[in-house]
């Protein structure tokens, strides 16, 4: 489900929705990134904020396993293990942020201070500019 399609059907702006991908650092192994429903990861900010020399994006078929989740619901909060999070600074210019509960479809709107204190989080800047 795309953030523009999540954004019309919960009556949310676009600005608000924010996407859970998982990635695989080299040193670090798995870890989450938070970032805006239409941004674009940028994976060398995400190594460097993460103390990775690199990372890459896991295989779709890898998701379900490690983490519970189903592309398109998953969530930086509950999965199989607990991953690093990393969210980005851009989260803390809105009053609330909107992520996946979970499910496809189903979405938490939160503070994003509140997110990075339940996903024990680090913020930094991961978007390509």
């Amino acid at each position: 489900m795309s953030a523009v399609h999540v954004a019309e059907t919960a009556g949310l702006n676009i600005e608000m929705i924010f996407k859970t991908l998982v990635a695989r650092g080299d040193k670090t192994g798995i870890i989450m990134a938070v970032i805006g429903g239409g941004d674009e990861l940028d994976l060398k900010a995400l190594a460097r904020a993460s103390g990775n020399k690199s990372v890459e994006m896991i295989a779709l078929k890898e998701l379900l396993p490690l983490t519970g989740y189903v592309r398109g619901g998953c969530s930086p909060l509950g999965a199989k293990k607990n991953y690093p999070v990393f969210v980005d600074g851009r989260a803390l210019t809105q009053e609330k942020i909107s992520v996946s509960a979970g499910q496809r479809g189903m979405q938490l709107v939160l503070s994003p201070q509140d997110l990075i204190r339940a996903a024990n989080a680090t913020v930094a800047d991961l978007t390509a500019k």
